[in-house]
């Protein structure tokens, strides 16, 4: 019997990438989305719940699975309240893994961000952190945090600084060598191929610094 996938933010640019790839691989029987919105995906391995992912625990009995792929996060200009804020990068990963130790998941993946630091004096940072040690203190037997630099690939929504800036940020790589290596652009494929290769191997639980991701 296949396994069951449970992805948080498959409308965003990496979670959308591991549905595609886990709809495609023969080692998954079932892929549960959890959203705000539909994902516009219509497959036969395909189930969606869809609701408000700050009151997570109202899913509990659909929440289950083999494991969790959490690929959701905001940004500061989307959210500029800090507490609205803290409560989608801390709160909806925390409430993730609650939910999977609670319904016995044994693996789970989450993508955080480079510089990630509890002790940080940059809030963002700090929320990171302190997502991060949380979510490891919940103790699901493989959990894997991923720290990837700034992401590239091709997003739904038209954010044109943003591809502006990642345009001028991926012709400059050329300078991010030896301490700075980890400072380049990831491709949000090599994201999600490193989640679903780490949930389908025995590796213990750690955290992927972003030169070490692709």
């Amino acid at each position: 019997m296949g396994k069951t996938a449970i992805i948080l933010g498959a409308t965003g640019l990496t979670g959308s990438l591991v549905l595609e790839q886990l709809l495609v691989d023969d080692r998954y029987e079932r892929i549960l989305l959890f959203s705000r919105s539909s994902c516009g995906v219509d497959h036969p391995k395909l189930t969606e719940y869809l609701g408000d992912l700050l009151h997570l625990e109202e899913f509990k009995e659909q929440f289950k699975g083999d494991e969790v792929y959490v690929c959701i996060g905001t940004t500061r200009k989307k959210t500029p309240d800090p507490d609205q804020y803290r409560k989608i990068d801390f709160g909806i990963p925390v409430q993730a893994a609650q939910l999977a130790k609670e319904n016995d998941i044994k693996g789970m993946a989450v993508v955080s961000a480079i510089g990630a630091d509890s002790n940080s004096s940059f809030k963002y940072n700090r929320i990171k952190g302190d997502m991060e040690k949380t979510v490891m203190e919940v103790g699901i037997p493989r959990t894997y945090i991923l720290r990837p630099s700034m992401i590239a690939g091709d997003r739904k929504e038209h954010r044109s600084g943003e591809r502006i800036g990642l345009k001028i940020f991926k012709a400059l790589q050329f300078l991010f060598i030896g301490k700075l290596k980890k400072y380049k652009a990831v491709d949000a494929n090599a994201i999600a191929n490193k989640m679903i290769a780490l949930l389908n191997s025995d590796e213990a639980s750690s955290i992927i610094e972003s030169d070490h991701i692709s």
